[in-house]
């Protein structure tokens, strides 16, 4: 990719991050390529909707999320507490624009189709949830570990804790990850008994 592409695409990026971390209301592509200086046309070119440069967006903080989960020399449970007290950080830092990200799909269907901004995440907490699977003594539970994590661990949720309830960043990445553990146990628990 052309170095002015990049940097368009990046001008555009940072752009949507900052004008949904304030908005009252919506935000057009216009709106977005005004803040990154560059023309609508330019903007369109590099993407085909305000969706697409928030899922840019969102998949950056992604890769901050894997870069530190694969940094990480702890295991299990251990490990899973970093990386899920590490993305409470980052939704605190960027999570204001995060929380415009929509979609008509369950989480686990946008995964299994392959949304980019949802693969890096899972990247970032496939070891994790199985390490703390094995260290809590409960079978393999996949996506559906991811599952659980992505209700608890949503930026609306924890800014709901935080603004709301009244949390601070620690007790709020303390009781999401004891709820965590509690929703892993008891889903595996729940195993449907086979038909006679």
């Amino acid at each position: 990719m052309r170095s002015d592409t990049q940097r368009n695409r990046r001008q555009l990026v940072r752009a949507a991050g900052k004008l949904f971390a304030k908005a009252k209301g919506p935000v057009s592509m216009t709106d977005i390529a005004r803040e990154a200086e560059i023309s609508p046309a330019t903007a369109y070119r590099h993407f085909a909707s305000v969706d697409d440069v928030l899922a840019a967006f969102r998949f950056g903080v992604g890769e901050k999320l894997r870069d530190f989960s694969v940094a990480q020399t702890t295991s299990g449970v251990e490990l899973l507490e970093s990386v899920s007290r590490h993305w409470v950080g980052l939704v605190i830092k960027h999570g204001g624009s995060m929380v415009h990200t929509r979609s008509g799909e369950g989480y686990l269907a946008r995964l299994r189709s392959g949304a980019y901004y949802l693969t890096i995440q899972a990247e970032a907490l496939e070891r994790p949830l199985r390490e703390a699977c094995e260290e809590l003594g409960l079978p393999p539970l996949g996506d559906e570990a991811m599952f659980l994590w992505n209700i608890l661990f949503d930026p609306r949720e924890i800014f709901d804790l935080l603004n709301t309830v009244g949390l601070d960043k620690d007790q709020v990445s303390t009781k999401l990850c004891a709820a965590l553990r509690g929703a892993m146990a008891a889903w595996a628990a729940a195993e449907p008994t086979p038909a006679k």
